[in-house]
């Protein structure tokens, strides 16, 4: 069921093997029947067939792993995470991933979430949470987009926008 989480985000790192000095088993994550049909989402869809949305094959191939721990590079090679990194790169690589996070703005940030949550066939609940709340309610009338200092209103200028990061 954890693995949901996973699935519910834009992306996922695992870290291949172990830390250094680390008893702890290497990062696996297990698929259950729980990830193929029991949580379906507002497309009417699994997170995994959105995941795979066109790639039939791929959940398939992911269906075959039911049950059995998948390490990072396994996780990576079935695209149920987006990258997996060894001890040495670990840290530098969460450091540059969270810093890009950090530059972008908050609004950016709800709408590239909602993308993910409601990607697929459209229904009506997708049309009105995923695109109509999101796009216009949440991105294209707050100050970071169309305020003085936002992005809407600066781009193309050179001049980079000023977010207010306590308004999310």
């Amino acid at each position: 069921m954890l693995a949901e989480l996973v699935f519910a985000s834009d992306r996922a790192l695992m870290l291949i093997g172990q830390r250094e000095g680390d008893n702890q088993p290497p990062a696996a994550i297990m698929l259950s029947e729980a990830n193929f049909g029991l949580y379906p989402m507002g497309n009417g869809l699994t997170r995994l067939e959105t995941r795979f949305l066109g790639e039939p094959e791929s959940v398939e191939k992911a269906k075959a792993k039911q049950g059995n721990k998948i390490e990072g590079e396994g996780a990576v090679e079935l695209g149920l995470v987006t990258f997996a990194y060894e001890n040495f790169d670990w840290d530098d690589e969460i450091r540059v991933m969270l810093e890009e996070r950090a530059s972008y703005s908050p609004d950016a940030l709800t709408g590239m979430e909602a993308n993910i949550r409601f990607a697929g066939p459209e229904t009506m609940e997708t049309k009105i949470f995923g695109r109509l709340t999101a796009w216009q309610n949440w991105i294209f009338q707050r100050p970071n987009s169309v305020g003085e200092q936002g992005a809407l209103k600066l781009y193309g200028s050179g001049i980079s926008p000023t977010y207010d990061r306590e308004r999310v």
